[in-house]
């Protein structure tokens, strides 16, 4: 049966796993990669670091994993929705205003494009009941019309525009296939309709002024299309001779990292069942849940056709920034410089010193924070608001700069972002799409803490895996699948995910506690509403 990889690039690293048919992590190896921010709001990244990093990572797991190259069977990628630009001879296109030749990339996190966003949703076009009824400058249409009119050079060079795991699919096999997850996740197209380009809107197109995009049967942007899982190519000899793995091998669709956490988790226990709510926690967090039938959940993107599993329908809700915030929060507090020398000096994690300081309090600690309230929207809104012009924001502020008031900064924000992963969860309650289990992966699944107040502020049952790295072992499904080892993704999932442990909520007293920090929490998200509607009066 052999062994499988799975690749994941992150907003900060590529990383590789090599797995058994079993599921069983042999090997990792990471890189990191660089994010460049020539100006405000503006993230970019290059693929030439990225696929070095994939090499250097690749190589490196297989080493760690002690199995001959000849023994891996199978290759999956997943990677953030970032947008790549080629052009017609697979070469990077400059995506940056002082166009730098190696920065082709724009980065999911890029938010350069808010204008252009809300220009395509004053349409009203039907392709974006999609995307919860508003399209987000994260997605890719967005960043393209902003491309078109700002970059005029780099817009006549591109041929091809690609989405960060359709890109490294290409790049490994040659093939110009694309998976439905990213085109139909991000770029609108709609995967029911057909898997020939059927699914792209060419009245959209010409609504929003990117016409050109339906040029050539759709060659810029991809006209067949695959659901994860299925073998979109083999491993071309450059790209074998580059990662020391053998020619010829599988070559899976790709799929977005989120989703690929979402393959590696839902399965866990044996159990893939509708109820559960995949929540991959990193940088950002995204909420990823399947059904049998199409639900619209307002603010929250989907429903997208065979995007995860084939024939099933995901909905995405998500937080444009979860670890990224809680790093924000606690790294401008005036005792963190001490926190990181305590750190340091009892060879600790700066969130292990800060978890010691709370419960040396003496009572629960939940209560600590019934004076400090943290509204999570530094990052914009992305659901289920989905107003990407948010900004966050603290209440209950003292003249303490001490320790352990900045241990309560960083518990409240942990609360605030329980409180957006509940306010989704009520969004597709009312939809009648149901949730009363969280699977977490990503890497705020080890941070206790965050879990507990998962489960005690939205009442679900959190379930974490027991499987070390879950992103990079649904990856591995992809290739595992693409190899013909198993016959779906839903029997390599049943196979390889394990089991997890299961933490309850503790309800009672916790639990009306935190209802009223909710209603906190959603008081303070209007109030920051109103405060920018008054300021605009200024005409500032």
């Amino acid at each position: 049966m052999g062994y499988f990889i799975g690749v994941d690039v992150g907003t900060g690293s590529a990383r590789a796993g090599v797995f058994s048919a079993s599921g069983d992590c042999l090997g990792t190896a990471q890189q990191e990669i660089t994010i460049f921010r020539p100006e405000k709001n503006f993230c970019q990244q290059s693929s030439t670091q990225i696929w070095q990093a994939i090499v250097a990572s690749v190589r490196q797991a297989v080493k760690h994993a002690d199995i001959k190259p000849t023994a891996v069977a199978g290759l999956g990628f997943d990677a953030t929705c970032s947008l790549v630009v080629a052009d017609g001879n697979g070469q990077p296109v400059s995506v940056s205003p002082d166009a730098s030749p190696e920065q082709d990339i724009i980065l999911w996190m890029d938010h350069r494009a808010i204008a252009e966003a809300d220009e395509i949703n004053r349409t009203g076009a039907e392709v974006l009941r999609y995307v919860g009824g508003v399209i987000s400058p994260e997605m890719e249409m967005p960043k393209l019309l902003w491309l078109k009119r700002n970059l005029p050079a780099c817009w006549d060079r591109a041929d091809y525009f690609w989405d960060l795991p359709d890109w490294l699919v290409h790049r490994a096999s040659g093939t110009f296939i694309r998976s439905l997850c990213s085109p139909v996740c991000k770029w609108t197209y709609q995967g029911q309709k057909g898997s020939k380009g059927e699914g792209w809107d060419n009245e959209f197109f010409n609504t929003i002024g990117l016409a050109e995009l339906s040029a050539d049967n759709y060659r810029a942007i991809g006209n067949e299309f695959l659901p994860p899982g299925a073998c979109a190519g083999r491993l071309s000899q450059p790209a074998a001779e580059e990662l020391a793995l053998p020619e010829g091998i599988a070559v899976s669709s790709g799929i977005i990292d989120a989703y690929a956490g979402a393959l590696g988790t839902l399965g866990v226990n044996g159990d893939v069942a509708t109820g559960r709510l995949a929540v991959i926690a990193g940088t950002s967090t995204c909420h990823i849940s399947i059904s049998e039938t199409p639900c619209f959940v307002p603010g929250v993107w989907g429903p997208y056709y065979s995007v995860l599993l084939p024939d099933l329908w995901a909905n995405e809700g998500g937080q444009s920034a979860a670890g990224a915030l809680i790093d924000a929060v606690i790294g401008r507090h005036a005792a963190m410089n001490q926190i990181r020398k305590d750190a340091q000096q009892n060879k600790m994690s700066v969130y292990q010193v800060l978890d010691k300081i709370l419960t040396q309090c003496g009572e629960e600690s939940a209560f600590l924070t019934i004076g400090r309230h943290i509204q999570p929207d530094f990052h914009g809104n992305r659901s289920p608001l989905a107003h990407p012009w948010r900004h966050g924001g603290v209440d209950g502020l003292s003249l303490d700069i001490g320790k352990t008031d900045l241990a309560l900064d960083y518990l409240a924000t942990l609360q605030a972002l329980a409180y957006g992963t509940r306010h989704i969860i009520d969004e597709m309650h009312q939809a009648h799409v149901p949730v009363d289990t969280l699977v977490v992966s990503g890497g705020l699944a080890r941070n206790e803490l965050f879990l507990r107040e998962h489960a005690d502020a939205t009442g679900c049952s959190v379930i974490v895996p027991q499987a070390e790295e879950p992103v990079l072992l649904g990856s591995a499904m992809l290739g595992a699948v693409a190899s013909g080892c198993f016959y779906t993704l839903k029997d390599a999932m049943s196979a390889m995910s394990g089991q997890g442990h299961r933490l309850s909520p503790r309800g009672g007293k916790i639990s009306t506690y935190h209802q009223a920090k909710y209603q906190v929490m959603r008081r303070m998200q209007q109030d920051h509403a109103d405060y920018v509607a008054i300021m605009k009066e200024t005409g500032q």
